[in-house]
């Protein structure tokens, strides 16, 4: 009774799947009228400096505190939980690259100037 049951299963899984549109995410989402998020430049990580220096920084007063750029991150997503905080380097400066989880189960990427606490981009 159990194969019988677990082949039913098998075949009308196959069948909702051979007769599902094949189609991508962005061609079903293509008429909605949906408008992407621009992409953000996120660092590489060979350009973000190690905890020692962050510290460093921090403590030379030329960067400010990863918590005030996490404050800064939650203005924008304000119920998100913060993942990890990098600091690294972003044009001709430094930002914190903060990587947080929304509540729907997606990973949001925020920069912040590490030295003026402005929210750079998303």
């Amino acid at each position: 009774m159990r194969y019988l049951f677990a082949l039913l299963c098998v075949g009308l899984t196959a069948a909702v799947l051979a007769t599902a549109p094949g189609g991508t995410l962005a061609e079903e989402t293509a008429g909605t009228g949906a408008i992407p998020a621009p992409a953000l430049a996120v660092p590489r990580a060979e350009s973000c400096l190690s905890p020692a220096d962050l510290r460093e920084a921090v403590a030379d007063k030329r960067v400010i505190e990863p918590v005030a750029a996490i404050r800064a991150a939650r203005q924008v997503i304000p119920r998100a939980e913060i993942q990890r905080a990098r600091l690294c380097r972003h044009e001709e400066g430094l930002a914190y690259l903060l990587t947080a989880l929304r509540r729907d189960g997606q990973f949001v990427h925020v920069m912040v100037d590490a030295t003026t606490g402005q929210l750079i981009g998303r």
